[in-house]
This record gives C-alpha cells, sequence and structure tokens, in this order.
C-alpha cells in the first residue's frame, strides 16, 4: 500500500462550490476521511486546484464513492479525472539546518 498523491485540476469551479462540497463532507461524516493524510485546495484563476496524499490508491477510490454524488449535487459537473501518482517523497514541517 503505497501512499497516493492526488491532483485535482477543476476548470471553472468557484470557491462557493468548493466550500459546498466540505459542507456536503461533513454532513456525510467525512471531514476526516479514513486514509487522508493531506488536503490542500486553491483557486488559480478560473480552475480550482485540490491536492491530497492518501494512504493507498483504495482509501482514495472508497472516499470518492461520497465525493462524486456531491460534486454532482455543487455542480461541479466537468470535473476531469485526477492526476494520481505514488509519492516518492513527502515532508511536513521545516527542516532546521
Amino acid at each position: 500500500m503505497a501512499k497516493q498523491l492526488i491532483l485535482f485540476r477543476i476548470p471553472g469551479m468557484t470557491l462557493e462550490q468548493y466550500d459546498q462540497c466540505w459542507n456536503e463532507l461533513r454532513e456525510a461524516g467525512m471531514e476526516n476521511p479514513p486514509g487522508l493524510l493531506h488536503h490542500v485546495g486553491a483557486q488559480s484563476g478560473d480552475t480550482f486546484l485540490a491536492a491530497d496524499v492518501w494512504e493507498s490508491l483504495e482509501a482514495f477510490q472508497k472516499f470518492g464513492e461520497t465525493l462524486m454524488p456531491i460534486f454532482a449535487k455543487a455542480g461541479v459537473t466537468n470535473a476531469p479525472p485526477p492526476e494520481i501518482a505514488p509519492v516518492h517523497y513527502e515532508l511536513s514541517g521545516t527542516v532546521e539546518a
């Protein structure tokens, strides 16, 4: 079970839609989904970026069963499949010299 980097690049997704998705995830009991290690979301122009590190691809796929209907409910219907890659290196925090 190798950790996986999951990168979404979603054109046209708004901050309001992102916040709606998080509210729906909280209501579904998935504010801290099993297997999610890190999540970062950011707006870049008209594209929303979300980068996650998951314990395994299977954990992410299980989460997707909850996420995809929430995307649809929020009107996020044009999300391309995420980029998925095994994590080669991970650093949390700072490195002191």
